[in-house]
């Protein structure tokens, strides 16, 4: 409303205009009409001018929500309203309570991926109208809601949020609350009662037609009552209600656990109760009761609200009904249905189910089980479960069948882990006793060299068994690294560095036919790995590759490639075999036809190889991902389609990326040679192969030793024990009794600076929690006279030093 003050000064103007307008024109009549007009114009103004204020009002004025609120109060649903601003204009109490009152969607304490839903959908309902997001989670995962979002308001600048908890099925109470309802009456109507037991057999709840008909109240609830007490069975096992006795119709029982078998935790008690179903046996085709038709359809729509996978089918063994469950677990397509059971199986199992199904429709209701192998699944058995109902009509055979394809996925998982791991030890242990063998054949090589010049009749053929001899040793070598049993030197370094040192070798292993391709990503991370290993994971790959091509021709490429890949690159591809981290890849992948998918389960096993017989050891691959599991990484085998060439194979290899600063490389000191050492000394040597202690003891010897032979840790201890003098101790580790750590301990209490030189067909890695020994040194198995020698000179020198 305009000021009093502002309106009486516009009336003196008009008032001193039409005295000028008079005093000009000397006509009373102008300056009167001209008056007149302004005036009128001015009372309009003045009433436009008092309607728009209110109306200014009522838009300016924060609008009155006490009302709103109050109709968005319901029970199980949160419902809030926020402006453009995502401020939170009101919410009802249930929002309140969930979320409170200080913050608005999409700013709610959900997890990362509900945050980004919840942002979507505010965008999509500003401009779109409405939008929904389902299966949003909380921040802790407590809790999990469906999301709808809809813009109203008068100018639609209003979001109304409306939340709704997802809650976890309850098929229990489920099943109770509709056999005590609708459901349970129309069962009823079509002759069949039902009632749910629990697992100590008293009634939970039942029908209003099974209290009726057992207690003569139809009210009844029956809650805590022995569900057995209320039905008798007479000489020949037919049931009756107890309350009718024999003048009520026989029943036939139908037993439906409730549990869910593909739970992966243990069951509750209200999770394994039973629904019991009571059939009159005037119900079903042909009873000659009208009601008996809605038999099979009031059945079907039971068996299809349940989980489990059940059928039906007729005496003659054809199929009348499967639910979903069924359906999937069988592997039947939506909409289609076999004539019989027999078709969902392989050929050898088709006459023993249909035998089944036939025994059990037309003999008494009894019920089994038997192992079928199913057309999509035919390397897994599962079993089915065969029930002779009656009293249903055409409704004879009751079949329930579990879904396992997740099981028997995990079942295989788990077995080849296993198989994996057996052979794995296995591969361990013999590597060790061969390492004994060779240790003992290249000791008496190296002997009998001494004795034999080039030129002699034999020399050639010794030289010969000892470089047989260091092949056996490469081979037992390849076992340890498939056991993740060989000792490794790990080095913080770049894969690129590696691929460069070994890429002359790898171009002449392919020859000039087979074309090598070598990419970097930009920005890789670096490895801690042993680089001699990962050479050997390359060559071994790349000569695999150079194999295949030349089975499938004279020609082909091979590409090394390495890529970065980011824990968000894992995080999206959800794998469960590689943790959420970044990784650095090695890819080398052929073009040599890939690889049969029957064998990508086996190729990573010892021994196990495509070639021909005499061609190739098969311990290649099991090498590589011997070593890349002890280095921590992982490794996969697939095919790919390659552009203008044949389909190939590849390999990727994924290197977790080495955080911190890469450690000082300790290099090796090189043994201090035998020729530096003249000073003699007194070794006890200790060792249960006569073959290898007797090796040991004839190097040392003519080396100028003093050795103590002794065959166990008790005997090499007695040695010490009764006043022996000496220098030096070689032992090896792993001894039936006293072995030799046991023995070194002992020693060390009677001896405390007398150093030990441990050697082992096993790897050092494997044995250091054993030998974590003051003073203690390790030399693997297999060794030569030279080694051993040079070894031994170089701790008598350095500990003569000290």
């Amino acid at each position: 409303m305009r000021p009093p003050v502002l309106l009486g000064g516009i009336a003196g103007a008009l008032v001193l205009s039409a005295l000028l307008l008079w005093l000009i024109t000397g006509q009373g009549v102008v300056a009167l009409a001209f008056f007149g007009g302004v005036a009128a114009l001015l009372g309009v103004a003045i009433v436009l001018d008092r309607m728009r204020p209110s109306a200014e009002r009522s838009e300016l004025e924060p609008p009155d929500w006490s009302v709103t609120v109050a109709a968005l109060e319901r029970d199980g649903a949160a419902v809030a309203i926020a402006d453009r601003a995502n401020r939170l204009v009101c919410a009802n109490a249930t929002y309140e309570s969930w979320f409170g009152n200080q913050s608005a969607p999409p700013g709610l304490p959900l997890d990362r991926k509900g945050l980004e839903a919840l942002t979507r959908t505010a965008r999509e309902a500003w401009r779109d109208g409405k939008s929904t997001a389902r299966g949003i989670v909380s921040d802790d995962g407590s809790h999990a809601w469906n999301i709808w979002a809809e813009r109203a308001g008068r100018g639609e600048d209003y979001l109304v949020w409306r939340f709704v908890a997802i809650t976890e099925e309850d098929p229990t109470g489920e099943m109770a609350a509709r056999i005590t309802g609708q459901l349970g009456r129309l069962l009823s109507r079509a002759g069949i009662e039902a009632a749910l037991v629990a697992t100590d057999g008293t009634v939970s709840a039942c029908a209003p037609g099974f209290a009726e008909r057992a207690t003569g109240d139809a009210t009844a609830t029956l809650a805590g009552q022995d569900f057995a007490r209320l039905l008798r069975t007479d000489d020949q096992d037919h049931i009756f209600f107890a309350r009718e006795g024999r003048r009520g119709n026989p029943q036939t029982l139908i037993h439906v656990p409730l549990g869910d078998p593909q739970s992966a935790r243990a069951p509750g008690p209200d999770e394994c109760a039973s629904l019991m179903l009571l059939i009159d046996s005037t119900v079903g085709m042909g009873s000659g009761d009208a009601s008996a038709q809605q038999a099979t359809p009031q059945l079907e729509s039971l068996l299809g609200a349940l989980p489990l996978g059940l059928a039906v089918t007729d005496r003659d063994g054809r199929f009348l009904f499967a639910n979903r469950a069924f359906r999937r677990a069988g592997g039947i397509e939506e909409g289609s249905l076999p004539q019989y059971p027999s078709d969902l199986v392989v050929r050898e199992d088709k006459t023993a189910l249909s035998d089944a199904v036939r025994r059990f429709g037309k003999g008494p209701a009894t019920s089994g089980d038997m192992a079928i192998r199913l057309r999509d699944m035919p390397d897994d058995p599962v079993s089915l479960g065969i029930a002779g109902v009656r009293g249903l009509g055409e409704v004879a055979v009751l079949l329930s069948l579990v879904d396992s394809t997740e099981e028997n996925r995990l079942k295989r998982q788990v077995a080849q882990a296993t198989k994996m791991q057996a052979v794995g030890q296995l591969a361990g242990g013999v590597a060790h006793d061969f390492n004994n063998v060779l240790t003992a054949v290249i000791g008496t090589c190296d002997l009998m060299l001494l004795r034999h010049t080039p030129g002699d009749s034999d020399y050639d053929d010794i030289q010969q068994i000892r470089a047989n001899s260091n092949r056996a040793a490469a081979l037992t070598r390849q076992l340890l690294a498939f056991s993740r049993q060989q000792t490794l030197r790990p080095e913080v370094l770049q894969l690129p560095d590696v691929i460069s040192e070994v890429g002359m070798l790898l171009k002449r292993l392919l020859g000039e036919k087979i074309e090598l391709s070598v990419h970097h990503d930009r920005d890789l991370g670096p490895v801690r790995a042993d680089p001699q290993q990962l050479e050997q994971v390359i060559v071994n790959l790349v000569v695999n590759a150079r194999d295949a091509m030349l089975a499938h021709g004279d020609s082909g490429k091979v590409s090394i490639s390495t890529r970065r890949v980011t824990a968000q690159d894992v995080r999206k591809v959800a794998s469960e075999i590689l943790p959420e981290a970044d990784y650095t890849v090695l890819v080398v992948q052929d073009t040599g036809g890939g690889i049969p998918p029957e064998n990508l389960t086996k190729i990573f096993e010892p021994f196990f190889t495509t070639k021909e017989l005499g061609k190739g050891t098969g311990l290649g691959l099991s090498t590589v991902y011997g070593i890349v599991k002890q280095s921590g990484g992982f490794i996969f085998a697939d095919n790919f389609p390659a552009i203008g060439h044949p389909e190939g194979a590849r390999f990727s290899i994924y290197f977790p990326v080495h955080r911190g600063e890469a450690p000082a490389t300790e290099k090796s000191k090189p043994a201090e040679p035998a020729a530096n050492w003249s000073g003699g000394g007194r070794i006890l040597l200790v060792e249960d192969e006569d073959m290898v202690r007797a090796v040991a003891e004839r190097a040392l010897s003519r080396a100028g030793y003093t050795v103590t032979p002794c065959a166990d840790g008790e005997e090499g201890l007695a040695a010490v024990a009764n006043g022996g003098e000496f220098d030096l101790i070689v032992s090896d580790v792993v001894m039936p009794g006293m072995d030799g750590p046991a023995m070194a301990r002992q020693v060390r209490k009677v001896k405390p600076r007398l150093p030990i030189l441990f050697m082992s067909g096993y790897a050092e890695e494997q044995l250091r929690s054993e030998i974590d020994i003051e003073a203690m040194h390790f030399m693997p198995k297999p060794f030569s006279v030279q080694q051993i020698s040079d070894t031994v000179a170089g701790l008598l020198a350095k500990y003569a030093a000290k």
